[in-house]
């Protein structure tokens, strides 16, 4: 079993964007998107995956992902629940963790929020000078609550 160990943080400023070095666009939407379990289905590029997600318990989650077919991802886009979340990602690498900026777009226009993949909860690494309030386990900021409350409507 996979399992997804995260820390989310808001940004106070933009300062990030110095060390920005790659930029992926990605729509994804949800099959499924239940407190219990999440289905999501997420395009980039000419690639698509299909993800499945459980409850989270304070950082950690299982998580089983899986790359399927360009054309049936773009099909199954079209099944999710709406509003397709529809974001830049920016990697930013630090000396000791790559960071990934998402700057959302459409009724989420206006959130940014960067997240950090661990490999246990006990890592600890230095914060950036750009990173704002931390909103871990806040799930009015989960990509899967975005679709019901979009960050505009706040």
């Amino acid at each position: 079993m996979g399992v997804e160990i995260e820390r989310k943080f808001l940004l106070k400023n933009s300062d990030w964007k110095k060390q920005v070095d790659t930029v992926i666009h990605i729509q994804q939407g949800y099959l499924c998107s239940d407190k219990e379990r999440t289905v999501r289905i997420r395009v980039s590029g000419e690639r698509a995956w299909i993800t499945i997600k459980g409850e989270s318990i304070g950082m950690s989650r299982a998580e089983f992902e899986y790359e399927i077919p360009f054309e049936e991802g773009s099909s199954l886009i079209g099944l999710c629940e709406k509003p397709i979340i529809d974001k830049k990602r920016y990697i930013v690498k630090t000396n000791e963790v790559t960071w990934e900026i998402d700057e959302f777009a459409g009724l989420n226009s206006g959130l940014t929020i960067a997240e950090v993949e661990l490999e246990s909860e006990e890592k600890t690494f230095d914060l950036p000078d750009w990173l704002g309030k931390e909103v871990t386990g806040d799930p009015k900021y989960y990509n899967s609550s975005l679709i019901k409350n979009p960050f505009t409507k706040w």
